[in-house]
């Protein structure tokens, strides 16, 4: 993989720029927006970016921050889901609690915003409370965003009990957008100031990225990314007017800065530090590009792997079609294709092949692995086990250099399981997924050299490319998400069931 950002230098920049923001004030409250941590979306359209890097940059800073993770009681309510993982917001707290313990950082408390007693929130605060988790309780901010004088005010931020905190760092975070972290970063600055401290307000926003061209496909990628909450790049006009800089930003902190700047003066009683919303942010993330057409190129293909996702989203009914036109939109500003992702190209070939050879009109499902060196791998869907699994079989025996035509799985282990599934379990479609069909590999590597060798080469699928003619399920995906693989797939379901597709 060709690199186009350089980790050490952006840790290094990241890290002196905090600590120097952190010397005006007693105390600095920093809102953490995207992902702390599998910054995925930043590791693909950054070759060279470690995922976690964010949290290894805390990690560095951990004797001077502590953390509150905020979550909206409405997003528990309806069983958010977060994408990546494909679990609940709520479950992601909890997950996201482990994580920073892993990496020796203090989680403060988790603070539900905007709470009315909603029942499975309760049921929530319960659990964390009840394994010693500080909880804090925020209701929805009264005359926001219009009524300055009663956000500022006990009847406003006021009411929300103030969180104690002894750090110099107060990093605040979320499973997702919408969680209520800027109101929650603005309620401690009025208690701070009431209380006769220095607090400041800044942002940790890795997209858009605001020392790079509006039109550049890394910023344009962002907006893919962000198509179903309607992000626009802008160019910040109050930087622009302040310092004759262009810089850019997006059309909700754009919207939110003039309100934004009035709430901290009246807190404060003086005039904001800050003259725009990207003076707010604290993001050196550009100054770790080290090879721009590397990045360029990494864009585009990010954009085209999110055409692909909001598609499947649409057909799941997750999203709507002015979310799909909007990526397609942006798809046909950079005049990208579908075909422009190589692995496609070969998926819908090899499917198109087992049609013809189709005794009936039947829906074919292939998939396609591109490997790192160029090479295409594909996998066919059998009463076996379906185009992923057959797919995943062949990229390792690729890397092994076994002959296509040798068994890495015994029929003595396969039978059983099918067998299992089919009559025992009464499974509609008895095909093997993915763990399924790597858990018997493992078990015949206890006796199969060829088996064991293959299995050892799992780990050089990861960063690879593929598609599938067909939505994959569940398991499958998170299997592949789980091997690095970076997969797209045609908006079809494999059959026409509705039920017994995932």
């Amino acid at each position: 993989m060709k690199i186009g950002f350089d980790h050490n230098k952006y840790l290094q920049e990241q890290s002196e720029y905090i600590l120097e923001r952190v010397n005006n004030y007693d105390k600095l409250y920093l809102e953490f927006g995207g992902k702390l941590l599998f910054d995925m979306h930043a590791k693909r359209v950054l070759p060279g970016f470690d995922e976690n890097a964010k949290i290894k940059l805390l990690h560095k800073l951990k004797d001077k921050v502590e953390i509150i993770i905020c979550v909206y009681a409405g997003d528990i309510e309806r069983n958010k889901i977060r994408g990546d993982f494909g679990i609940t917001y709520d479950m992601d707290v909890l997950r996201l609690i482990d994580d920073l313990r892993e990496y020796d950082l203090d989680v403060n408390s988790v603070v539900i915003t905007r709470f009315e007693g909603q029942p499975a929130t309760t049921v929530f605060i319960n659990k964390l409370e009840r394994r010693g988790i500080k909880v804090y309780k925020h209701s929805a901010t009264a005359g926001y965003p219009t009524d300055v004088d009663t956000i500022v005010s006990d009847e406003g931020y006021g009411k929300n009990p103030y969180i104690e905190t002894t750090k110099p760092i107060v990093v605040v975070t979320a499973p997702g957008p919408g969680s209520g972290k800027l109101a929650t970063c603005l309620s401690q600055l009025y208690h701070e100031n009431k209380q006769g401290r220095v607090a400041g307000y800044s942002k940790f926003e890795t997209f858009p990225v605001w020392n790079v061209p509006l039109k550049h496909p890394l910023n344009i990628a962002y907006e893919a990314a962000t198509a179903d909450l309607k992000d626009v790049n802008m160019i910040d006009s109050f930087h622009l007017e302040a310092y004759n800089q262009m810089a850019v930003n997006y059309n909700r902190d754009l919207e939110t800065f003039p309100i934004l700047k009035r709430i901290i003066e009246k807190i404060t009683g003086e005039e904001a530090v800050y003259k725009s919303p990207t003076d707010m942010g604290v993001n050196r993330v550009g100054y770790g590009i080290v090879d721009d057409e590397v990045v360029k190129e990494a864009s585009r293909q990010e954009i085209i792997r999110r055409y692909f996702k909001t598609a499947c989203e649409y057909k799941k009914g997750h999203a709507d079609k002015d979310t799909v036109q909007h990526v397609k939109l942006i798809m046909n500003e950079l005049k990208l294709k579908e075909e422009d992702r190589k692995s496609v190209v070969e998926a819908r070939l090899t499917a198109a092949k087992m049609k013809l050879a189709a005794e009936k009109n039947e829906i074919c499902s292939a998939v396609a692995i591109e490997l790192h060196d160029g090479t295409m791998i594909t996998g066919k869907s059998s009463s076996l086990m379906d185009s992923t699994c057959a797919a995943l079989i062949n990229g390792i025996k690729y890397y092994a250099n076994i002959a296509d035509e040798m068994h890495l799985i015994s029929p003595v282990i396969l039978e059983p399981i099918l067998t299992l599934k089919r009559e025992t379990l009464k499974n509609k479609n008895a095909a093997l997924n993915c763990e399924e069909v790597l858990i018997a590999l493992t078990i015949c590597a206890a006796t199969n050299p060829m088996a064991q060798l293959a299995l050892e080469k799992l780990e050089m699928l990861k960063g690879c490319e593929a598609h599938s003619t067909t939505i994959l399920s569940h398991n499958n995906e998170n299997a592949f998400r789980k091997l690095g693989i970076e997969v797209t797939c045609d908006p079809d379901y494999p059959t026409d069931n509705l039920y017994y597709n995932n």
